[in-house]
């Protein structure tokens, strides 16, 4: 039974160490991905590379182009939107009704200290993953196992949304002072205050993503 079951383990622990690379800003949207050289480095057969790379093209996160090979997706407007209808539902909830003490409150403040340490040092990458960590620590807050999930799971593709931009300075920098805040509003009790601050602040970010991606296909046409 073990034995049957290995080669699905196998593929989904490298779909996720995939997906955390998408996370993590290391591979970039419309990236064409090598077979060899990712089995290579996940030490991995061609075989199960191929079955990984089946399961995150179901997950929207992969596009396989016959002839060409297989790249990183691209999210469409639909995609984006919905992205951030999910966030405004889940996050501001979240934050409606925390409590301070919660763990996921401490993630945020390590979260919000990254960000700052990588601002001074210029590492626009390493800040647009605290600003990951951040809010995947305020989904924490719901203390639901199948919101944490489902959140993981899109925050690949979040992120993918993110590198349209190509300006990751423009894209993070702004938002690490409106974590800080949001994380005082929190701490201090003005729950409420905290849920509309963020509610603003994605509809900023969204408005910034989906201009970003309309001036991409502008310059395309």
């Amino acid at each position: 039974m073990k034995k049957n079951h290995f080669p699905q383990i196998l593929s989904n622990r490298i779909a996720e160490t995939i997906r955390n690379k998408l996370v993590a800003g290391e591979l970039l949207p419309g990236q064409r991905l090598s077979e060899a050289t990712l089995s290579e480095q996940l030490e991995i057969s061609r075989n199960t590379l191929r079955e990984v790379f089946r399961l995150l093209t179901q997950e929207g996160l992969l596009k396989h182009e016959p002839n060409r090979g297989v790249f990183v997706a691209t999210p469409d407007i639909a995609s984006i939107i919905d992205i951030y209808r999910v966030r405004q539902l889940v996050e501001c909830q979240a934050l409606a009704q925390a409590y301070s003490i919660h763990p996921g409150v401490a993630k945020m403040t390590k979260a919000v200290e990254t960000a700052e340490q990588c601002r001074n040092k210029k590492d626009w990458i390493g800040a647009g993953t605290a600003n990951m960590r951040f809010h995947a620590a305020i989904v924490e807050l719901t203390d639901s196992e199948r919101l944490i999930a489902f959140y993981r799971n899109i925050s690949a593709e979040l992120r993918l949304a993110f590198g349209i931009l190509n300006d990751p300075e423009l894209l993070y920098a702004p938002y690490i002072d409106k974590n800080t805040h949001i994380l005082e509003l929190l701490n201090s009790g003005q729950n409420e205050l905290a849920a509309k601050k963020m509610k603003d602040y994605l509809e900023l970010s969204e408005r910034t993503i989906l201009a970003a991606y309309a001036r991409k296909n502008s310059q395309k046409s």
